[in-house]
């Protein structure tokens, strides 16, 4: 055998990294980039498709496959990676559908350059993105937060908790427009959400003795009519969760549990339901930091020195959190947590008692995962009669 021949290897058997296709995809509205790289090739090539064509996508993956195979002789799977956004997680399924390994990543796990004034355009996004998978493939499963989508049945549920929130964002919005209106007039005190206030509306005169002037009444009829109509959805939605609670399964759901500890009602019970507790999670630090309530420790040689909670979570979960901690305390007294947070916070006020409630509504979510999951009731806690 020649020097000419042993310097040419025999293929005998194909490593993993020598059978896949990684693409990343950068995704926005008007187009898609999509970054790829083969078995073979040590190009890294960039192709771009239009925004919302799944079927055009899994057309490029395809022939990129085929392409592939036929140049090595074996079969290449394809891994495909991209960042959790306003796409949601359609194009995931659709690509898990057709056969294709697919992940969804968090965005803000992903390291970037720490000069001062970095670069930044699509295509070094998604080159990015292409080495984080790549990473992520060899085992190196640190180098990013990949995201766990929930199933359909999950996401349409949680619409619930969300749209009230969001009507109840619009109430509020509307009862302001109409006081603010008010008060420039010189009327204050007019409450819009209660009828017997309505029906002084055309009595009303303002702060120099006139009475209200036509089209300043007839934008506030307007407001009310939109404020009436956004009280009757807020109703619709409640009825509706209340019947998805009320269900009661042959296993009762979380929320059904939640409800009978006081000081948990039904919105709360189905937002940390819906938010958070019909995923499954390995300890008490993975939901701490699911719902960015785990601490932030900053250290560097001589430094240590904590940061805060990292606030790298669901930040709906975290704000009813915060909610619900604060009503612990007043419902729940005698409870553990309670007397946890009076002895260490006492009679102070202000910035150290935010602090603690942040500690309660940490401690308080590892107790409520720990009930529904184990049926551990929290230490000193009351249940409903």
């Amino acid at each position: 055998m020649t020097r000419t021949d042993l310097s040419v290897p025999v293929p005998t058997a194909a490593r993993p990294e020598d059978s896949t296709l990684f693409a990343a995809l950068e995704l926005s509205g008007k187009s898609w980039l999509v970054a790829t790289s083969a078995p073979g090739e040590a190009k890294i090539s960039k192709r771009t498709v239009t925004a919302g064509d799944g079927l055009g996508l899994l057309a490029l993956l395809s022939e990129l496959c085929e392409k592939a195979e036929r140049r090595l002789g074996w079969p290449v799977r394809v891994v495909v990676i991209q960042e959790a956004g306003l796409d949601g997680f359609w194009l995931h399924r659709l690509l898990e559908a057709k056969g294709l390994e697919s992940h969804v990543v968090d965005p803000a796990s992903i390291a970037v350059d720490r000069r001062q004034r970095r670069r930044k355009t699509d295509a070094i996004d998604v080159e990015g993105l292409l080495r984080t998978l790549m990473a992520w493939a060899r085992g190196e499963r640190r180098v990013c937060s990949m995201v766990r989508p929930p199933s359909p049945e999950d996401e349409d549920r949680r619409r619930l908790s969300r749209e009230r929130e969001a009507l109840i964002a619009e109430r509020i919005r509307h009862t302001n427009r109409i006081k603010g209106l008010l008060a420039g007039q010189g009327i204050t005190g007019f409450e819009p959400l209660r009828p017997a206030h309505r029906d002084r509306l055309d009595a009303l005169t303002t702060g120099d003795g006139r009475p209200l002037p036509p089209r300043l009444k007839d934008e506030i009829r307007r407001q009310l009519a939109r404020l009436d109509a956004v009280i009757a959805d807020i109703k619709a939605v409640e009825a509706e969760r209340d019947a998805l609670v009320g269900a009661r399964p042959a296993v009762p759901e979380p929320a059904v549990l939640l409800l009978t500890l006081k000081g948990i009602g039904p919105e709360f019970a189905t937002v940390l339901w819906l938010e958070a507790l019909f995923r499954s999670f390995s300890n008490r630090r993975q939901i701490a930091a699911y719902a960015g309530l785990a601490p932030a420790p900053w250290q560097s040689g001589g430094f240590d020195r904590d940061q805060g909670i990292g606030k790298a979570g669901n930040p709906r979960l975290r704000k009813t959190m915060i909610q619900v901690a604060w009503l612990w305390l007043r419902h729940q007294p005698d409870s553990t947590l309670s007397r946890w947070f009076t002895a260490r916070v006492g009679t102070a006020r202000g910035r150290v008692r935010r602090i603690a409630i942040v500690a309660v509504a940490r401690k308080l979510l590892v107790a409520l995962w720990r009930f529904v999951t184990q049926g551990i009731v929290p230490e000193g806690a009351v249940l409903k009669a």
